[in-house]
């Protein structure tokens, strides 16, 4: 996972899990993954790379 999800008003329940954005798309949108097998397809601004 290399990722974190960042936005709380969208799934607040994943608030700060990892992730992995398995595509990226136009207008600025990612299909991401967690841990638990769940995907949804979000803007990028809602998820960060961890360092």
């Amino acid at each position: 996972m290399t990722h974190k999800w960042r936005r709380k008003k969208y799934l607040p329940e994943r608030f700060g899990s990892r992730c992995r954005v398995l595509a990226t798309g136009t207008m600025n949108s990612a299909l991401v993954e967690f841990a638990d097998g769940a995907k949804f397809i979000t803007s990028r601004y809602a998820v960060r790379r961890m360092t």
